[in-house]
Parts: C-alpha cells; sequence; structure tokens
C-alpha cells in the first residue's frame, strides 16, 4: 500500500468513526466473546456437529466485518492489506511464512517442554473432533484470525492513531490472551507465533500471504502431521 493510499483510508476511516468503531469491535473482541456464550449455552464440545457450528458462527462474523468494510466503510480490500494483482506474489510470501512458522512453532514447542510448561488445553477427556472438522477449524482460523487482528484491527488502530507499533501491539495482546484456555503455554505460544505474522503483515501489508501461511502451518501441525502418522 502506497503512503497516498494510505492517507486517503485515514481520512475514510475519520469520515466514518462508528463503522470503524464497530469493526474493530468485531474484530478484537467477536470472536472471543461469541466462542464463550456459545460454550456457556451449549456447554463443552462434545460433538463434531457442535463444532461445525461454532465454526459457522465465526464464518458469520468473518462475513459480518467484510460488510462492514465494504458498504459501511465503504473501503476497498486494499485497506486491509488484499490485493489481487498480486496473489502469486501472495503465495510465496505465504509458503515462506509457513516454513518460518514451522520452525518455529517446533523449537517453541522444544523449549516449553524443557521448562516444564504444557502446551494445550488441560483439561481431561477433551473431545477431538475429526480429521474434516480439524481442517474446518484450520481454514477458519487462518482466515477469521488475521483479517480481524492483522489486516482489519492493525490498519485501522494505525489509521486512527498514527501508531504502527500501537497499532500492532493492542491486537496482538487480545490475540494471545484469548488463548488462555490453553495455559500459559498457549498465551505464550500465541503471543511469539502471532508475533512473526504481526511482523510478517508489518513489513509486507499482505493479508493473503498471512492467511495462507497461517492456515499452512496449521494445516501440516494439525492434519498433515495426525495423516502422516495413520490416526
Amino acid at each position: 500500500m502506497t503512503a497516498s493510499t494510505a492517507s486517503s483510508n485515514a481520512t475514510t476511516t475519520a469520515a466514518r468513526p462508528a463503522a470503524t468503531l464497530f469493526g474493530l469491535a468485531i474484530a478484537l473482541f467477536a470472536v472471543p466473546a461469541f466462542v464463550a456464550a456459545y460454550r456457556y449455552v451449549g456447554g463443552e464440545n462434545r460433538s463434531d456437529a457442535q463444532v461445525v457450528g461454532r465454526e459457522l458462527g465465526i464464518f458469520v462474523l468473518v462475513a459480518l466485518l467484510m460488510w462492514v468494510i465494504r458498504s459501511w466503510e465503504r473501503l476497498p480490500w486494499s485497506s486491509i492489506g488484499l490485493q489481487a494483482d498480486r496473489l502469486a506474489q501472495s503465495a510465496w510470501r505465504g509458503c515462506l511464512l509457513a516454513v518460518l512458522m514451522l520452525v518455529v512453532t517446533v523449537g517453541l514447542y522444544l523449549l516449553l517442554q524443557q521448562l516444564g510448561i504444557h502446551l494445550g488445553e488441560n483439561a481431561g477427556g477433551a473431545f477431538h473432533p475429526s480429521l474434516p472438522v480439524v481442517t474446518l477449524i484450520v481454514f477458519r482460523a487462518g482466515i477469521a484470525e488475521e483479517l480481524f487482528y492483522r489486516g482489519y484491527a492493525m490498519e485501522r488502530l494505525r489509521s486512527m492513531t498514527g501508531n504502527a507499533w500501537l497499532a500492532a501491539l493492542l491486537p496482538l495482546l487480545v490475540f494471545a490472551l484469548s488463548h488462555y484456555r490453553q495455559g500459559v503455554g498457549g498465551i505464550v505460544a500465541a503471543f511469539i507465533l502471532g508475533g512473526i505474522v504481526t511482523l510478517f503483515y508489518l513489513r509486507y501489508r499482505d493479508l493473503a500471504a498471512n492467511m495462507l501461511g497461517h492456515t499452512l502451518t496449521d494445516f501440516v501441525l494439525n492434519v498433515g502431521l495426525p495423516l502422516a502418522g495413520g490416526s
């Protein structure tokens, strides 16, 4: 995104503060709030159907934010780092990000083990969805989390405050803390890995690359490895 485009986006966002504040509420807080409410009403996950319902609900939030961008803020997709004319470039950047994330994830897992910090939810007997449902979760995470915490929240906070680092840190903290059910290890891992994709977005402002890198990383770890292991 060029400086002139960024300036234009800032002006347009400032002209519709209610739309942007509503969008930020969705981006930063809607998913944790929805998941907590869904769990309160339906209890802990006990079936694939229950997990699918949760994931589809999050996709509805994605659609709502996209409506806010186009119909309320009246901003182009480039205002959240999506540019159709550089998809090939986004593809190789996304693959590069995935390799980096996988290397860091393995190193982080080994380090946390050495420190005696558990990584993952601690609930005994937790329900494990089938691999097709895990695949849905993987794609939802790659799309929704990058749209909410990187593309939208970072761009809009940067436009509103003029401070790129504040715009990066606040969504990162919310993203990390939203993994509280995975314990200290989950929060630490989310902060470090989220920090990598945050820095990557700051460098390239390429949301498609972030989405692809995030999705590929989660797919390899949560679908590819179980398939390779025959489970």
